[in-house]
């Protein structure tokens, strides 16, 4: 069906100009289908700026040509799922995809495609590289050092192959081999944070050019900043080194483990600050930072003291940061949510006072992020039966979809007793998106117990217990 496919829409380009004169060649045609779409619409983008919105006909296909579309990565959203492409003008790419298991079924084809496949491939195999990674960093690091420069070897050897067949433009041959070393150091950032924090012992023992490649990444590369590999990399390299700064100048070292610590945010937002010269990627680290930092606040001077970091930094969104400063301050410990308005599954307005009767997990959720939300009740269902004694609580943050919320707990099947939606919101809705992480234990009274929660951390049932210990 698929293929049948492939051929009838390469039959359509025939009738809409085949690219077969100057002006063609140097348009990008983009288009494709979409089984079980979630929206009748598809987004491309670049730089986190929309270059168009191209919508579904009733057989669920898309398409347009693109005249002035200049070479390289791009976006493909399909909300809420999304993925890259790599153009390069006279490419006319062809896309497929099944909703239902978006990265595995994608598949590209048509003039250019193998540029795009590759970029895919090499997204999955890094998604597989979590496994490796839990297989291989008990090992000592010499050994590691071998493995990593095995997989860098074999991806290498692929693009070979792949160019004799595809004849790659020098452009793209850059950049495919500039990621194959990105997943490269990558592993070696992952590697070197796992060690240092369950296998201290073989930290001892990393050889001394293991980090050599650190002096290679350039944190301002304009081309890749839509590229995952990249940013995982940015994301990973500053984690390990804010680690490494907190082993050698603190003495309490347990704390440096602590990912929402306010010394580790704090080193990762001066690091990225230093270091990169890219706007657009340097404000999206330090967004996300910085809202990890307030979301886990529980006073009023550590509030003050987030937002006189950010202002330090010359922080261009501080306006959101405050927005979300005022919505943390409903969230402090001791604070009672017993009067705080909320819906239940009958449709009925309700109190979290008159649904509370015993220590209570509080977790926040949004349709807009379906992996995450999965991943997130999949934990909740596990830590119900390990904790009978607390109530695991969802509330959704998508104000005025009610229906829409009502379907996605009969989707997925989660447990409506312990379900319920927000019914008024001050803030926008990004800075509620934020609170996706967030995490509350309440007391019996419907009091917080602890706001710096966050459910699938490695420490997070170490939080817990020690609470229910008390």
């Amino acid at each position: 069906m698929k293929y049948l496919f492939f051929l009838s829409l390469c039959c359509v380009l025939l009738f809409t100009g085949c690219k077969d004169n100057s002006t063609e060649a140097d348009s990008v045609f983009i288009g494709g289908q979409i089984n079980n779409p979630e929206t009748d619409y598809v987004v491309i983008s670049r730089e986190n700026r929309t270059i168009d919105t191209l919508y579904l006909d009733g057989k669920n296909q898309f398409g347009k040509d693109f005249k002035n579309l200049e070479r390289g990565i791009y976006t493909f959203r399909h909300p809420p799922e999304s993925q890259i492409i790599y153009t390069e003008p006279g490419d006319s790419i062809v896309i497929w995809l099944n909703t239902l298991s978006f990265d595995e079924s994608l598949n590209f084809s048509g003039e250019g495609a193998g540029k795009s496949n590759f970029l895919l491939d090499m997204f999955l195999k890094n998604q597989s590289n979590n496994d490796l990674i839990l297989t291989y960093y008990k090992i000592e690091p010499a050994k590691f050092a071998k493995i990593t420069d095995s997989i860098k070897a074999n991806r290498l050897q692929y693009l070979e192959e792949l160019e004799d067949k595809n004849e790659f433009s020098d452009e793209f041959l850059k950049i495919a081999r500039t990621s194959i070393n990105y997943e490269f150091y990558d592993l070696r950032e992952r590697y070197t944070f796992l060690i240092k924090k369950y296998y201290n012992n073989f930290a001892q023992n990393i050889p001394e050019d293991f980090h050599d490649y650190r002096s290679e990444i350039n944190f301002s590369n304009e081309e890749l900043q839509d590229y995952y590999l990249y940013t995982n990399l940015i994301d990973d390299f500053l984690r390990s080194r804010a680690l490494e700064y907190c082993l050698s100048n603190h003495e309490d070292h347990k704390d440096c483990y602590n990912l929402n610590s306010y010394k580790n945010l704090e080193s990762r937002i001066l690091l990225i600050d230093s270091l990169s010269t890219l706007k657009p990627l340097k404000h999206e680290f330090l967004e996300r930072f910085a809202s990890q930092l307030i979301i886990m606040a529980e006073t009023e001077s550590r509030i003050d003291s987030i937002l006189n970091l950010l202002k330090k930094i010359d922080y261009p969104n501080m306006e959101r940061m405050k927005d979300l400063a005022d919505l943390q301050r409903d969230y402090f410990v001791g604070t009672s949510l017993n009067s705080l308005q909320i819906r239940n599954t009958e449709n009925e307005i309700t109190t979290w006072g008159e649904v509370i009767n015993k220590p209570t997990i509080n977790y926040a959720w949004s349709m807009n992020a379906p992996a995450r939300h999965r991943i997130q009740h999949k934990f909740v269902e596990e830590l119900r039966k390990k904790y009978p004694e607390i109530d695991f609580m969802g509330i959704n943050v998508d104000l005025d979809e009610t229906e829409e919320w009502l379907r996605t707990l009969e989707t997925y099947g989660y447990d409506k007793e312990k379900q319920f939606q927000i019914t008024q919101r001050e803030a926008s809705n990004e800075v509620y998106k934020k609170y996706l992480y967030k995490v509350i234990l309440l007391s019996a009274e419907g009091k917080i117990l602890k706001g710096d929660l966050n459910i699938g951390s490695p420490d997070f049932e170490e939080k817990l217990l020690s609470y229910l210990n008390k």
